[in-house]
């Protein structure tokens, strides 16, 4: 699917003027700004480039802009900003601080690894399994450079999970940790593709390359490599309701660009702020919130290891760290208000942002009340990045995720794809034709159907079910489809049935969501036994399904309730009726 632009199309879009801004520090860094470069292509008077590379565009322009800085704004002692492009921590005492400079420097190092080393060329994919550590970013940067396609994923895949996304997206090479090589080696003779494995480790293992000590050894010279704009940069792997997960494609104007025209809104950020996203480094939220939007505006990315999400790191870490926007999924704010928030004090916070699923009123309200701050929703998916938001200074309305972000002319369709009125519940949709806008994924890769289902007469259709108001704020009412979204987490039922249908004991099973107070929905798995099991000790066998599944895919994806049942509710065709049993489940029926 070819992305087109328009003047005319920006001209009708971008309604809204940008918010005036003072930055800190020498007037140089006003007149350098890239947001300000860029005012004629959002007004529609310039057209958008062909070309664009955002670590040569973006990245090397503020490493210059840092420099100019620094060298007429420096004190007496010739000391750089106080506050790096990259700070990184792992909360025992680590801690790693990147300046533009340094950031390019290390990532054509990695770029160099690459190309010179594992002998990728542009165009060439790679798998990236990594938790938060700085050499994720590294990889990043280094892929834009050298044109090399990014596969991103979250490091609980199983080995099952790992196979198919090696195998389906024809890898050339995976960068992972010493924790997961091990499940690596177990798929690896099963992905003909499969050339190069590297690991972030300080140790060594047998038929593995390692990362750090490579990268460190090449030089740092290296010429980023002209990209289009329309050029695949990450392809993220999305789960369905049927079958595997699709392989989302983002091109270099979707993720890079989008930014450059729009997203002063979510993020409001100047080159003086520090943003903290807590999202995983598999998920787009993650490339939003801790990449591309943050460094557009030349501010800092903070990163904390969390090797797991626990509310005394939080809110010790607001407090230790001038951190002055913080993103996270709803599940973490509704673990944070359960604490005394008054033996808090946070040391710069003053925007909070909150996406993946809907976010609870009282969890607002009650955050709002020990906080003194609001936390403004936003709402996106993998294949459109931020579709709506509600942005600073704009009215919060409770239970609403905000307006349409610029650029994208989003409606509440039928199944026609009319336009519904504003009050009328339907599905929400963004305008794709006759111009695509800037922001929507490329293609499904390999999958034309899937490509062509996603769109309803001129819109793509998201699935998700809601209304408009007069105002032109969106209220999110279900998904359309069966996906699970429980802590910020897209599971497919399909993924998690085959793993249950894997176990003797089991001869059918249908698997929903299931509400949940933390974790605003759960993985519920209703089933069938095999008559040839026994089944004296239910809760016995019920642990060892969810231990079943945790082996079999991602942990995160096990049914956290388990209901066994004489028979499923089906269609005269035989099909399950999810719809009835989710119902019965959300208290609908």
């Amino acid at each position: 699917m070819k992305l087109s632009f328009k003047l005319q199309t920006l001209k009708s879009l971008w309604t809204l003027k940008p918010p005036n801004r003072t930055f800190h520090g020498h007037p140089r860094l006003l007149a350098a700004d890239l947001y300000s470069q860029y005012e004629s292509v959002r007004r529609g008077e310039q057209a958008i480039p062909q070309h664009f590379n955002f670590a040569s565009d973006v990245l090397d322009k503020w490493s210059e802009i840092e420099k100019a800085s620094i060298f007429c704004c420096a004190d007496e002692a010739g000391k750089r900003p106080s506050k790096p492009a990259f700070w990184w921590i792992d909360g025992k005492g680590g801690e790693v601080k990147w300046s533009f400079e340094e950031l390019g420097v290390l990532s054509r190092q990695v770029a160099n690894l690459l190309t010179e080393v594992c002998g990728l060329q542009k165009g060439d994919r790679i798998v990236v399994i990594l938790p938060r550590i700085p050499e994720w970013w590294l990889v990043n940067v280094a892929c834009m450079r050298a044109g090399i396609v990014l596969i991103p994923g979250i490091s609980l895949l199983s080995p099952k999970d790992i196979l198919y996304r090696l195998q389906a997206s024809k890898a050339k090479c995976i960068i992972t940790d010493d924790a997961l090589a091990p499940a690596v080696d177990s798929v690896a003779p099963e992905c003909p593709f499969l050339e190069t494995k590297l690991m972030v480790s300080k140790g060594c293992r047998e038929g593995w390359l390692n990362f750090s000590d490579l990268y460190k050894n090449q030089s740092a010279d290296h010429s980023c490599v002209k990209t289009r704009i329309q050029d695949s940069m990450i392809i993220f792997f999305t789960s369905g309701t049927t079958g595997f997960p699709k392989m989302t494609e983002h091109s270099q104007g979707s993720l890079g660009f989008r930014p450059l025209l729009s997203e002063r809104y979510w993020l409001d950020l100047t080159p003086s702020d520090v943003i903290w996203s807590t999202a995983d480094t598999g998920w787009i939220l993650g490339a939003l919130a801790s990449v591309f939007d943050p460094w557009v505006f030349g501010a800092c990315i903070f990163i904390h290891r969390l090797a797991r999400i626990e509310s005394a790191d939080i809110l010790n870490t607001l407090c230790r760290f001038p951190i002055d926007a913080m993103v996270g999924a709803p599940t973490l704010f509704r673990m944070l208000v359960q604490n005394d928030l008054s033996r808090y004090k946070f040391m710069s916070l003053k925007h909070c942002l909150s996406g993946g699923e809907p976010l609870n009123p009282e969890v607002m309200e009650q955050w709002k009340k020990e906080t003194g701050l609001d936390i403004h929703e936003v709402y996106g998916q993998t294949e459109a990045g931020l579709i709506c938001c509600v942005s600073k200074g704009m009215k919060i309305k409770p239970g609403s995720m905000g307006k349409a972000v610029p650029l994208y002319d989003v409606q509440i369709i039928d199944q026609n794809a009319n336009v519904l009125p504003p009050g009328q519940q339907g599905e929400i949709a963004v305008r794709s034709k006759p111009i695509r806008p800037l922001g929507l994924f490329s293609e499904y890769v390999d999958n034309p159907k899937k490509t062509a289902e996603s769109e309803r007469g001129d819109f793509y259709v998201t699935g998700d079910r809601g209304t408009m108001d007069e105002d032109g704020y969106f209220q999110f009412f279900g998904r359309d489809d069966d996906i699970i979204i429980s802590s910020g987490y897209r599971i497919g039922p399909f993924e998690v049935e085959s793993a249950l249908m894997e176990h003797p004991a089991v001869a059918e099973t249908a698997v929903v969501s299931s509400p949940d107070p933390l974790r605003g929905e759960v993985v519920k798995a209703f089933v069938v036994l095999s008559p040839t099991f026994p089944s004296s000790d239910l809760e016995s066998l019920t642990c060892d399904l969810q231990e079943h599944v945790k082996r079999t895919t991602a942990p995160y994806k096990y049914p956290r309730k388990v209901e066994f049942v004489q028979e499923l509710p089906k269609t005269v065709t035989g099909k399950i009726k999810r719809n009835e049993l989710r119902n019965k489940e959300w208290g609908r029926a």
